[in-house]
C-alpha cells in the first residue's frame, strides 16, 4: 500500500465514528465542525450546544455503540480506515464530499492500480453483459482495477470480468448486509484478489434513496466510469452526472436505438461522453490524466495548527440570520453581506441550524430552510 499520511489513534478512530454517525452530520458538516473545533472530540462536546442554539435536538452516536461497530467490523474482517491514512482510496480522498470513515473488507492492494468503474442496467441483455465482462477482462490485464456496485447485471458481469485482477464491490448497506443477497458467494470472490467497502453502519438495510449515495462513491473511486447499457431513467445516468460534477471522465458504449436498455448511453453520448468500443479506447483517454497527482486529504489537525475558535454569535446575529432564510435557495455570500457580520458568524450559524435538521445546502454554496 501507499505509504505518508497520517494514522489516528485508536481513540481518534472512536471519536471519528461517533461523529459521523450522528444524526445530521454529513461528510461537509463534519469536516465543518473538525476545521471549526480542531477535532472530533471537541466537536463531539460542543454538538449538544449548536443542536440546542439550532433549535433541535439530537442523539449522538455513543461511545459503546462506536465501540460495537469497530468489534463488529472486526468480526467480519473489516477495518475502519479514516480520509487522510494511508490506507484511504487515494481518488476517493480528493472528494469535497469523502466519507470521512469507510470500512474495508478484503485486499486493499487493489486501490493502488488505476481504477474504472463499469455499471449499467440491472435487466441487462445477453450482449451487454458479455461486453461488460470483455471489457472488465481487459482492462484488468492491462493493470486496472475496475470499481462497480454488486447490482445483478451489468454490475456483476464487470467483476465477473476482473475477479482474477482486481475488482472493487462499493456496498449500498453495512457488510453484514449485502444486497443483492444473492451475490454473496460473488463477493467472496471478489474479497481474493480485490475489496469491498461502505460508507454505511454496520446492521444497515439498503434502502432505495442510499443508491445514489453508494453511486458517488463509484465514481468517486475512478478515474472514469464506463456506462455500458443504461434505460432512460437508468440509476447508471445518475453515476454519469455524478462522475462529471467530480471531474471524472464519462465513457458510454453505444447500443441499437431500438432497445430501451440503450437510450441512456445512446443519450450520453450526444450528451459529450466519449463513445467506446474496446478497453484500449478508455486506456488512451485516461493514461493522459493518471500522470496527475492527486490532491491531499483533510486530516485532523495538530494542536500547534489550531486557530483561535470563532466567537459564538450573539442573539441579534443569529436572529438577523436566521430571518434573511427561507425555502428559496440563497447564495451563502449574501448573507454575509446582508446580515452585516462575518463569514465565520454566518457559517456557525448555518452549521447549528444544519445539525438541528433545519437547513438544506444545494449546489453553489446555496442553502435554504428546510421545508
Amino acid at each position: 500500500m501507499a505509504t505518508g499520511g497520517v494514522r489516528l489513534s485508536d481513540e481518534q478512530r472512536i471519536d471519528w465514528l461517533r461523529l459521523i454517525r450522528t444524526p445530521n452530520v454529513g461528510p461537509r458538516t463534519f469536516r465543518d465542525l473538525i476545521n471549526h473545533y480542531g477535532g472530533a472530540r471537541p466537536a463531539l462536546d460542543a454538538l449538544p450546544g449548536l443542536v440546542r442554539r439550532g433549535g433541535g435536538t439530537t442523539r449522538i452516536y455513543s461511545q459503546a455503540d462506536a465501540e460495537r461497530e469497530v468489534a463488529a467490523a472486526r468480526q467480519c474482517g473489516a477495518s475502519f480506515v479514516a480520509l487522510g491514512e494511508p490506507s484511504y482510496p487515494p481518488w476517493l480522498q480528493a472528494l469535497d464530499d469523502a466519507p470521512p470513515v469507510i470500512a474495508i473488507r478484503g485486499n486493499e492492494e487493489v486501490f493502488t492500480r488505476p481504477p474504472v468503474a463499469i455499471v449499467g442496467s440491472r435487466n441487462a441483455s445477453a450482449v451487454g453483459l458479455k461486453f461488460a465482462e470483455r471489457i472488465a477482462r481487459d482492462l484488468g490485464a492491462a493493470g486496472f482495477a475496475t470499481v462497480s456496485g454488486l447490482a445483478r447485471g451489468i454490475d456483476a458481469a464487470a467483476h465477473r470480468g476482473s475477479l482474477a485482477s482486481g475488482t472493487v464491490a462499493v456496498l449500498a448497506g453495512g457488510h453484514d448486509r449485502i444486497y443483492p443477497p444473492d451475490h454473496v458467494n460473488l463477493l467472496d470472490g471478489i474479497l481474493e484478489h480485490g475489496a469491498a467497502i461502505s460508507e454505511m453502519p454496520f446492521g444497515w438495510e439498503p434502502r432505495a434513496r442510499d443508491f445514489p449515495r453508494r453511486n458517488r462513491l463509484i465514481s468517486g473511486l475512478s478515474a472514469g466510469v464506463v456506462i455500458v447499457e443504461a434505460a432512460k431513467r437508468s440509476g447508471s445516468l445518475i453515476t454519469a452526472r455524478l462522475a462529471g460534477e467530480q471531474g471524472r471522465e464519462v465513457f458510454a458504449v453505444p447500443g441499437s436505438p431500438l432497445d430501451p436498455r440503450s437510450e441512456g448511453t445512446n443519450g450520453l453520448i450526444k450528451q459529450g461522453a466519449t463513445l467506446i468500443t474496446e478497453a484500449r479506447d478508455v486506456i488512451d483517454a485516461l493514461e493522459p490524466i493518471l500522470g496527475r497527482g492527486i490532491e491531499t486529504p483533510a486530516r485532523e489537525p495538530s494542536p500547534d495548527e489550531l486557530l483561535p475558535p470563532a466567537s459564538e454569535p450573539g442573539h441579534d446575529e443569529r436572529h438577523r440570520i436566521v430571518d434573511l432564510l427561507g425555502p428559496t435557495p440563497v447564495a451563502i455570500d449574501d448573507l454575509v453581506r446582508l446580515s452585516q457580520t462575518s463569514a465565520a458568524i454566518v457559517r456557525t450559524v448555518l452549521l447549528e441550524l444544519e445539525l438541528a435538521g433545519r437547513l438544506d445546502r444545494h449546489g453553489g454554496g446555496l442553502v435554504s430552510l428546510s421545508s
